[in-house]
């Protein structure tokens, strides 16, 4: 479908940088959403230091990728400890939490199932 604008909250045909898209507030996480719908979901967002996203289960696996700083990622009853340029998948159904224990920038793609 042409001129259809499925991403959004970016601009078009311009080179950017993602890091540059969110950022940090003192005592927030601040989201960001460039797509939303099936079957995926795109999100960026910026922890301060301390905040974090209790344990919750998604209905699609979900790709973690950190832009900046350190993150405990916990999955299931494992923790993670992730920097800057590192990834992990968050697999559907398990439940997972996130905590900044340093300031830290993700982009968050969750995949669902089409059927």
């Amino acid at each position: 479908m042409v001129g259809k604008n499925l991403i959004k909250n970016m601009e078009y045909q311009k080179v950017f940088s993602l890091e540059a898209l969110v950022d940090y507030h003192e005592g927030q996480v601040v989201s960001r959403t460039l797509a939303q719908g099936k079957p995926l979901s795109i999100t960026l967002f910026a922890f301060d230091k301390g905040e974090e996203i209790s344990s919750h289960a998604s209905s699609g696996d979900a790709f973690v990728y950190l832009l900046d700083g350190e993150a405990e990622i916990t999955i299931g009853e494992e923790k993670f400890i992730l920097q800057k340029g590192e990834t992990i998948v968050m697999p559907a159904g398990i439940p997972h939490a996130l905590e900044a224990k340093e300031k830290f920038k993700m982009l968050l793609v969750v995949v669902f199932s089409l059927s």
